[in-house]
């Protein structure tokens, strides 16, 4: 707390109290020192700084308890739903695809976790790290022809990469005029997305 009291003591509860009896406390606090009950009373200012003080401390103690409760939950391997995370991905929901992934234990990363990043890194336009998770979900489990396949894929984008680019645009010197044309405008929309400007009439 800013006044650096114990929100414990404020509240009177110990530091094992469950969310219940947290709330008890507050409320019995909350009647004690209302405002409202110390007006026109010289009390007054005491009865309001004190109510400033039991709020501070319940609410820095429910938010502990709810911190706790997230990296508790978070941190479990069972909650690692891998069904779960391939419907986040596929429905965009990207950002909390990858929240559930990052609360997986490092020791608790099998190839699944490791496909199933890189294809969050993937649809972030992360190509480095996206080949980086893919190579390693395919050799942990190197008979899985989906983790294959997103690798091989990584890999012939990656193939004649042109230096200075991100990874997953490249040029193919042998090809027609249309398709060198398709390429600039890839190679446009990338730079645009960077802050630069390859084509300024695109």
């Amino acid at each position: 707390m800013t006044n650096g009291k114990d929100p414990y003591v404020v509240l009177g509860v110990s530091k094992g109290a469950t969310e219940d009896e947290v709330k008890a406390a507050y409320k019995e606090l909350v009647k004690k020192y209302h405002p409202d009950q110390y007006q026109n009373n010289p009390l007054q200012d005491v009865a309001n700084e004190k109510m400033a003080e039991i709020n501070e401390a319940y609410d820095e103690i429910i938010n502990r308890m709810r911190n706790n409760e997230y990296q508790s939950t978070y941190s479990s391997s069972s909650y690692f739903d891998s069904a779960n995370v391939r419907n986040l991905i596929q429905t965009g929901n990207i950002t909390e695809a990858d929240n559930i992934l990052s609360g997986v234990s490092p020791t608790q990363r099998d190839a699944e976790w490791y496909f199933l990043k890189g294809s969050v890194c993937y649809k972030r336009g992360w190509f480095n790290e996206a080949y980086d998770n893919f190579s390693r979900a395919a050799s942990l489990n190197p008979n899985n022809a989906e983790y294959s396949a997103a690798l091989n894929q990584m890999n012939n984008q990656r193939g004649g990469q042109m230096n200075g680019m991100p990874s997953g645009y490249y040029q193919n010197r042998n090809q027609d005029a249309c398709n060198c044309c398709c390429d600039l405008i890839c190679l446009d929309s990338c730079c645009e997305c960077m802050g630069g400007d390859l084509i300024p009439c695109c």
